[in-house]
């Protein structure tokens, strides 16, 4: 596939990290020199060619070959840029899929008349604050859940816990988890130790501290989450620190459930989300003052969220928040360095907009016919959901059980959906044409070997 980047930054970098090694054509434009030297020096030696000009222009999407590009991929900081990018790869070179990054809202309340193909031509919209919102609705609904993921429009979850003491199955085996709960259908579908994986089966014992990621019907999670962990209380009380467009959309979302606190720093936004925001209660100073947090209560927060647009501002203010009492702390962190570092320790959750962004963008740049891709772990691991096609003769997977797939080592497939019905799979379950297919990839490198698993063969397609 021909594919052209616009952006270098950390989605565009990320992007061409993800798609380099997978026999992909790759051109990224940006008019930062820098950033773009750091990528030919990275991925230069496979293939990735750079242009230093604006990514807009129809000379420099031709230099970058746009008559024969099978998509664009527009990510610059600019929501214009990527937008009339779309426009000129469309009118003057006919590229069949372009994707654009829209932050502002204003553009996108107006989606339908605004990119329509008679308007602006933008065939995938990527919002990154929509994309974290959603990700933060769905922590907060099930507590002590690290990543949440919907698979078939929300019939089957992927859901990722950390086991601890007090869970009745910390120091027991897999297997002991459908002896407790045997009216329910699980699949532990993979698990990290030390930052390494572990290739479940119903013999592992489960650790104190290992990254359980098990896929079950959605009805289910709660029950598989209390095996895992101490039960949990729902939250309550809920503290956003940052009223910008994350923390804005956050409240708002949660504001008739839960008992919401924004804290903004800037007096004019303050004034703004007093009259956007019909319950949530909105106060004026710094998250990180602790006199602020002690008058507010910390103490008593079910959930502390840091999402302002400073990475240090956001850590620190964490830290104190998790250290006066907050039960659990998420915090927005945009350097996926600082994210590896402090999760886990007084911070209970680090959230990478740029992963959330980057896992919607893959699932557009897949082959063969996947929904769905989701970046696992920060990036070290990827969900893919992909809908089996063809017949025995044509498909690597149709009409074949799960334990005769040819899978990478520790890929594994966790569940289909075959209409509303949630299939958890079992060696002997068998694919059938139409089945949603969730796999789970630990390494990120065996994802192109698993999307041929679902391309079509010459004889379905005759």
């Amino acid at each position: 596939m021909r594919i052209i980047v616009l952006g270098a930054g950390q989605v565009g970098r990320s992007l061409v990290e993800q798609l380099v090694g997978e026999k992909n054509h790759i051109t990224v434009v940006d008019r930062d020199a820098g950033r773009l030297q750091l990528l030919q020096e990275l991925y230069g030696a496979q293939g990735v060619q750079t242009i230093c000009a604006h990514g807009a222009h129809p000379v420099t999407l031709s230099k970058a070959g746009a008559e024969d590009a099978d998509m664009l991929v527009a990510v610059t900081n600019s929501d214009e840029v990527n937008m009339i990018a779309c426009q000129v790869a469309q009118s003057l070179f006919n590229v069949p899929n372009k994707i654009a990054r829209v932050r502002e809202q204003g553009y996108l309340t107006q989606n339908r008349a605004l990119f329509a193909k008679s308007a602006v031509p933008v065939d995938v919209l990527i919002n990154p604050e929509a994309l974290v919102t959603q990700h933060l609705k769905k922590l907060i609904r099930y507590p002590g859940a690290l990543q949440v993921i919907n698979f078939a429009d929300g019939l089957a979850q992927l859901v990722a816990v950390r086991a601890s003491n007090g869970g009745a199955l910390v120091g027991q085996r897999i297997a002991t988890l459908r002896e407790r709960l045997p009216a329910v259908e699980i699949r532990v579908a993979a698990i990290f130790r030390r930052n390494h994986s572990v290739i479940p089966d119903g013999d592992t014992l489960i650790q104190d501290g290992d990254e359980v990621f098990f896929v079950a019907a959605r009805p289910d999670i709660r029950l598989v989450l209390n095996e895992l962990r101490r039960r949990a209380k729902p939250y309550k009380r809920i503290v956003i620190a940052g009223g910008g467009n994350i923390g804005a959309r956050l409240a708002s979302v949660l504001e008739n459930d839960y008992r919401v606190k924004v804290i903004e720093q800037d007096m004019a936004r303050c004034q703004f989300l007093s009259q956007y925001l019909r319950r949530a209660t909105v106060l004026n100073g710094s998250a990180s003052d602790r006199e602020l947090l002690l008058e507010e209560s910390i103490e008593s927060a079910d959930v502390y969220l840091a999402l302002t647009n400073d990475d240090e501002a956001n850590i620190m203010s964490s830290m104190l928040a998790k250290r006066m009492g907050a039960r659990t702390v998420i915090t927005l962190i945009s350097n996926p360095a600082y994210a590896d570092l402090v999760q886990g320790g007084s911070i209970d959750i680090a959230i990478s907009p740029q992963q959330a962004t980057i896992g919607a963008l893959l699932t557009h740049v897949r082959r063969g016919d996947v929904v769905a891709v989701h970046s696992l772990r920060r990036g070290t691991a990827e969900a893919m959901e992909a809908i089996a096609h063809g017949d025995a003769q044509s498909s690597q997977v149709v009409g074949k059980r799960i334990d005769e797939l040819p899978l990478p080592p520790g890929a594994m497939v966790g569940a289909l959906v075959r209409g509303e019905d949630v299939i958890i799979a079992h060696d002997s379950t068998q694919i059938e044409e139409g089945d949603h297919v969730i796999v789970i990839v630990p390494d990120k490198r065996d994802m192109q070997a698993v999307e041929r698993l679902f391309q079509v063969g010459l004889t379905f397609l005759l």
